[in-house]
């Protein structure tokens, strides 16, 4: 009974990272708030684990199996999770600047107020992805599925989404100024009251989508399809237009 009390009154930390090398040595997958920073866990399999409030910056998981994980505001600064499989993981406040996800499938994944800022997530399928209010400042979404993905208010200014595609996805309220959209796949997509202001909409295919009082001043839409997209209210001054034209 003395043992148990002493244990129990041991500092949180210490009973925390006592778990760190059953992790390490694939005996355990629950590790919230440990410090596992720079540690590898390539390959392994961490389905349905518990990394709430970690320490995984610089941490290596590429191809790692994470389904179901949760993440919840872990810090993944730097982390390698390329070719990850995250799908419906939680990693709602988790922080992922200069993280890679290249070819990770987060499909149905939470993302919700997440940073993503210069993440490097090239060909990372997001479909039906929870992205509200997360920061993709200056990220890397080259060719990314993100069909049917939730980013509301979400902060994409100086993304890279070329050749992206954003079908069905809804974008409201979201800040893409300045984005890179050549090529892109916005048909049907939600984009009421999006800032588009100076962004790159070359060859994008917008056909359905709203507009809605969306900022698109200075944005270039050379060769864009808009077959049945809703302009109402938006704001097009010094758009270049698909037939060439400066709008007004």
């Amino acid at each position: 009974m003395l043992a148990l009390t002493v244990w129990l009154c041991l500092p949180t930390i210490d009973r925390v990272t006592a778990a760190e090398p059953d992790v390490l040595a694939g005996r355990s997958k629950a590790c919230p708030n440990c410090a596992l920073q720079n540690a590898s866990l390539k390959r392994k399999d961490l389905t349905g684990a518990d990394f709430s409030g970690a320490n995984l910056s610089g941490t290596v998981l590429h191809r790692a199996r994470l389904a179901r994980a949760k993440f919840t505001g872990a810090d993944l600064t730097n982390a390698n999770l390329n070719k990850t499989d995250l799908k419906n993981a939680s990693l709602v406040r988790a922080k992922l600047s200069g993280a890679m996800l290249y070819e990770s499938d987060a499909s149905a994944a939470d993302f919700t107020g997440a940073d993503l800022a210069d993440s490097k997530m090239g060909r990372a399928r997001l479909v039906r992805a929870t992205l509200n209010g997360a920061n993709f400042r200056n990220a890397v979404l080259t060719g990314a599925r993100i069909d049917e993905a939730s980013l509301r208010a979400a902060d994409l200014r100086n993304a890279n989404l070329v050749e992206a595609t954003l079908r069905r996805a809804d974008l409201q309220d979201a800040n893409l100024s300045n984005a890179g959209l050549v090529d892109a796949v916005l048909r049907d997509a939600n984009l009421t009251g999006v800032n588009l202001t100076g962004a790159d909409l070359y060859g994008a295919d917008l056909s359905g989508a709203n507009l809605s009082s969306a900022d698109l001043s200075g944005a270039r839409l050379t060769s864009a399809v808009l077959t049945g997209a809703t302009l109402d209210g938006a704001i097009l001054k010094g758009a270049l237009m698909p037939d060439g034209r400066v709008h007004d």
